[in-house]
């Protein structure tokens, strides 16, 4: 199944057509949901701009504040919402993605809730997006996870567990923040290597270089983004570290 969803769906979505939008490449079928925040304090101008030609981005869906969903793409179609981004070894994202706008303004606006009707819609828009599509709950992602430091969208304010409670989504409790021994940028050596390795197996985009640089540093926070959202601040300590060993001993197959 593609295109709107099926009758059946838990969803309503009307449909507000966007133009900016082309083949998937490859023959690719999705197998990612990329979550995004619109970052704009009016939604009704977040709409407009992601269906204006002269914007060049686009996303399958869009989520009001008050759980109202409109489909703007078709799922076969490559909506334009992911830019330059990388997971798993993935480039091109757009051609492997749904792509859901949820209207917040984000880090701009100070991070505001999302409201529960919100979530409740996105929750069920997205279930039913990875249900039929078959996508695993490793592959429902933030844009800040597939763009670190570029993209901190849907940001730390977004409520993963709750989504996870309503089985969207790969997520174990948090670590707790402690004081203690940690790694930050500068450091150098086996350890790093083993937390670079330990970021690209879950899917992450970086070099293994040994060398904890400007890069292994955005990953970190879009992790912790995600995944500890406590304190992001790039800096991997034993929270961070034990949270991301526990996700990976707990991965469910990709397949």
């Amino acid at each position: 199944m593609n295109g709107p969803l099926a009758p059946e769906s838990p969803v309503a979505a009307k449909v507000f057509p966007s133009p900016n939008h082309g083949e998937r490449k490859d023959n690719a079928r999705p197998s990612m949901i990329i979550l995004h925040y619109t970052g704009m304090p009016d939604e009704g101008e977040a709409l407009q701009w992601l269906s204006n030609p002269v914007s060049q981005v686009s996303a399958h869906y869009f989520v009001f504040s008050d759980g109202r969903v409109l489909q703007m793409v078709p799922e076969t179609r490559r909506a334009w919402h992911a830019g330059i981004s990388s997971w798993d070894g993935e480039v091109d994202i757009n051609s492997h993605s749904v792509g859901i706008e949820i209207a917040n303004p984000g880090h701009p606006g100070g991070l505001p809730p999302f409201p529960d009707a919100q979530i409740d819609s996105v929750a069920a828009l997205t279930k039913d997006i990875a249900t039929r599509w078959r996508i695993p709950a490793v592959r429902v992602l933030g844009h800040s996870d597939i763009a670190p430091g570029r993209k901190l969208d849907p940001g730390e304010a977004f409520p993963w567990e709750r989504l996870h409670r309503e089985g969207v989504g790969h997520w174990v409790p948090p670590a707790p923040v402690r004081d203690g021994r940690f790694f930050s940028r500068g450091d150098q050596g086996m350890p790093i290597e083993a937390l670079q390795a330990m970021l690209v197996m879950y899917g992450y985009g970086l070099r293994i270089n040994g060398v904890f640089d400007e890069d292994t540093e955005k990953v970190v926070a879009a992790f912790q983004r995600h995944f500890r959202p406590e304190r992001v601040d790039g800096v991997a300590d034993a929270s961070t570290i034990t949270t991301l060993r526990d996700l990976i001993a707990k991965r469910p197959s990709a397949a």
